[in-house]
């Protein structure tokens, strides 16, 4: 898991790396050049890997159930280059947060391209399912999938995308899943799609655009009229829209919008950091952070160890106050804990 560079989520997590649709454009497939090592190396190294047939029946795709080592000892993180590759080492790293984070899932892949077996995407939706303080986001050039696999529905924290670059690929959202999250990213965003595309609004949830970033001589720059143009439909249909910040010198630091759907603005905390950081007044029974409240602790014998024992809530610790006869302001200015039971000195 990566604390991510990309604007509009927390971590990448990528339990299936690679792809096979070839884009021109593709960052992943230049980043993972450089943390290959020598592949040929690499396969020849049988007894650290398996593979199995692709679901297109095209050429076998790779399975590690460890990371692979180069001769140094260290890891490779893509080892067969952009060929797809099931890291099932890797599946355990959403419980290793203990924060709820909205977390893109195969950011170095389509984890639903065509040649992705289901049985992986179907092991990646069942590690979401068993880790629900996250939000997962997804996101595809192959979109049918989703219905094909069958994708959990009606959740709040799954979100299915699709990517979209001009109008000849702009029907895809017609594909994204029903009674879902969904969101479109435009990017790069490489000519007008507003113009024969304006129900994509009504359908989405949230749109992210952004332009073509890299080296290549040819790239597109996106026209300010063409952003115009999205952003007003997004506007008239109530959707947010976050612009990465590839688009600043196109549409200046001023003009940025970076906005998030509500579902994708909270953070929840896992169940074992919730245990400990909450718990029940003694009185009222509120559940609240332990930090705001008196901890209670006990003793059965004079110069023994206090041990803790419960909490209290300020309010309920000022009416226990009262009915002992203590200086109750005194108290809760001074108080992080109370000890019950004997003290160390005679009474």
């Amino acid at each position: 898991m990566n604390k991510s560079k990309i604007e509009w989520c927390d971590h990448t997590w990528n339990p299936i790396t690679g792809c096979r649709h070839n884009c021109s454009y593709c960052y992943a497939k230049r980043m993972t050049a450089r943390f290959a090592g020598d592949v040929r190396l690499n396969l020849m190294a049988k007894k650290d890997y398996s593979t199995e047939p692709a679901a297109d029946n095209s050429e076998n795709v790779f399975i590690l159930d460890k990371p692979m080592l180069n001769e140094t000892g260290n890891i490779l993180v893509y080892p067969f280059g952009f060929e797809p590759t099931y890291h099932k080492y890797r599946m355990d790293y959403p419980e290793k947060l203990k924060m709820g984070n909205n977390i893109f899932v195969g950011a170095m892949a389509d984890i639903f391209g065509k040649w992705v077996p289901g049985e992986w995407i179907r092991d990646v939706m069942e590690t979401c399912l068993d880790n629900p303080i996250h939000n997962y986001l997804f996101l595809t050039k192959n979109p049918e999938r989703y219905t094909e696999v069958g994708v959990p529905a009606g959740l709040e924290n799954m979100w299915y995308g699709t990517t979209i670059t001009c109008d000849a690929d702009a029907d895809r959202f017609n594909y994204l899943p029903a009674g879902c999250n969904t969101f479109v990213s435009i990017e790069p965003l490489m000519g007008d799609i507003v113009s024969k595309h304006n129900v994509m609004f009504r359908q989405v949830d949230w749109i992210i655009i952004g332009a073509e970033t890299g080296r290549n001589k040819n790239k597109i720059v996106p026209e300010l009229q063409w952003i115009k143009d999205i952003v007003v439909k997004a506007d008239y249909n109530s959707v947010p829209v976050f612009m990465k910040d590839s688009l600043v010198p196109i549409v200046g630091e001023e003009n940025m919008r970076r906005e998030f759907p509500k579902q994708l603005q909270h953070s929840e905390i896992s169940p074992k950091l919730k245990a400990k950081l909450f718990d029940g007044c003694a009185s009222c029974k509120a559940h609240l952070r332990k930090s705001e409240m008196i901890t209670l602790l006990a003793r059965s014998k004079r110069g023994e160890q206090p041990k803790q024992f419960g909490f209290m809530c300020r309010d309920c610790f000022k009416e226990f106050c009262k009915g002992l006869g203590l200086d109750i302001p005194e108290l809760i200015g001074l108080a992080e804990s109370v000890t019950i039971g004997p003290g160390d000195e005679d009474e």
